[in-house]
């Protein structure tokens, strides 16, 4: 039995009978060093827009909470403006089925390419919304609609970037190439994150409720339409390409997943767990977490965060070449492990209010979190076959954000509501490592192995 052939029977996929399981780029479709710079460099600025735009309502919450909803206490708003960015995730696996759909169908580069326009479009609105004492209820309204279609939007993206690049890179390089991914969303996220600090430095209290928190939403036009230029000046993908070629798609690529990739399907979404609520906490939800619940100044809660994305940044390429060299499933095992061993001690550390320890800590979380999300997009991209790489990457991807990502900010103001304990976020995070580990124990390692195309 060949290793491709093992890898589709450790993976619960029986090929059919003379089918080709793998992706061996042919003559016509061989790659330049200069097309795959060109095509690093496209998905990262694209990805790096879209989750920019994403991010900035989640570091603003705390403003947003104040000029979108009726005065009431301070926990209820802020669980009103979190509830908010969870149900704009509820969204997100319609988007993952229609996104794959045109991604494995109609092409990669035609996918993210509507994608980012509708997601520049929708974060420019929510800067032109009048707020709660103009409005009145129409205001949240009007912010639930327009973070609806955010949601939809960047349900096709992570996903799409992730098998674009895959697709590009040379077999022993995926790993790497894929940690462009997390890494250019971890830098939209760091540009929010000092955007933030920045307005609330220089900013009095009343001029960023009243003016202030709409700049950094303004830029997402211009940014959206640099992001989709370099985007449209890329071809395809050659395993797309060759798949297009020789007519061996599907026309239903959800229903062929269901119908064959059930397994790799329900490895993927549990796998995803740790992700969706460990960036969502560590990296989105922190700078509320710290000015709210420990009563850090908002300037030091951001500045701690921009400290930590920064570290994050240069430890998920680390992580992507370890993951090469050492196996993807390794890699996401001891991120769980080390998740469960070490995220309580952590939060009771940021308790100290020290802030030197509360910036070590974040950076020793998103350390840990660079284990899991340097390896999760090679490794989500391997398990399925190129007929329905994006469909199962973003259904399963999108599935778990929604239901456990999105909400995470909220369960976790929710949970230190019900249990009068700032511990927690952390036993949240300690439960997500876990389920992720059983669902990584039983995946087949795929490193190192030809793309299945089958």
């Amino acid at each position: 039995m060949s290793n491709e052939s093992s890898v589709a029977a450790e993976q619960g996929t029986a090929p059919a009978a003379g089918a080709s399981h793998n992706h061996n780029p042919s003559p016509n479709h061989t790659v330049s060093k200069d097309t795959r710079r060109r095509v690093v460099t496209a998905s990262f600025i694209g990805n790096f827009v879209e989750w920019f735009d994403y991010a900035v309502y989640g570091y603003l919450a705390g403003v947003i909470s104040t000029v979108f909803f009726p005065e009431s206490d301070r926990q209820t708003a802020l669980l009103a403006t979190f509830g908010v960015f969870a149900i704009s995730f509820f969204v997100r696996p319609l988007g993952g089925f229609i996104w794959g759909h045109i991604g494995d169908r109609l092409g990669r580069k035609q996918a993210l390419s509507l994608s980012i326009v509708l997601m520049s479009v929708a974060t420019f609105c929510i800067a032109l919304i009048p707020g709660y004492a103009t409005i009145g209820v129409m205001a949240p309204i009007l912010l639930l609609l327009v973070r609806v279609v955010q949601g939809f939007s960047a349900a096709g993206e992570y996903a799409g970037a992730s098998a674009f690049l895959v697709e590009y890179a040379t077999a022993n390089r995926r790993g790497l190439y894929a940690a462009v991914v997390p890494a250019s969303t971890a830098a939209g996220l760091l540009l929010g994150s000092l955007l933030a600090a920045l307005l609330s430095s220089v900013l009095t209290a009343e001029q960023l409720n009243e003016w202030g928190w709409r700049l950094p939403f303004l830029l997402a036009a211009p940014m959206g339409l640099i992001g989709r230029y370099i985007r449209t000046k890329l071809e395809d993908t050659p395993a797309f390409r060759e798949l297009a070629e020789k007519d061996d798609g599907v026309k239903a690529p959800a229903l062929a997943m269901f119908r064959t990739y059930r397994k790799q399907l329900i490895i993927a979404t549990g796998a995803v767990l740790l992700n969706a609520v460990g960036f969502y906490v560590i990296l989105s939800y922190m700078p509320t977490y710290l000015s709210e619940e420990l009563g850090f100044g908002a300037t030091e809660s951001f500045l701690a965060t921009t400290i930590a994305l920064a570290s994050y940044i240069g430890f998920i390429f680390l992580t992507g070449i370890a993951s090469d060299k050492f196996g993807r499933k390794r890699m996401l095992i001891t991120a769980s492990v080390l998740f469960i061993l070490l995220t309580v001690p952590a939060f009771m550390l940021l308790d100290t209010r020290n802030f030197l320890v509360i910036v070590l800590v974040q950076i020793l979380l998103g350390g840990m979190l660079t284990l899991n999300d340097g390896t999760l997009p090679s490794f989500l991209a391997e398990l399925f076959p190129t007929k329905v790489r994006y469909t199962g990457f973003a259904v399963s991807f999108n599935l778990s954000n929604a239901l456990f990502g999105g909400t995470a900010p909220f369960m976790a103001t929710l949970l230190i509501g019900m249990t009068a304990s700032k511990l927690a976020p952390g036993w949240y995070l300690v439960a997500a490592a876990v389920v992720s580990l059983i669902a990584v124990l039983f995946a087949a390692e795929t490193s190192k192995k030809p793309l299945l195309q089958d």
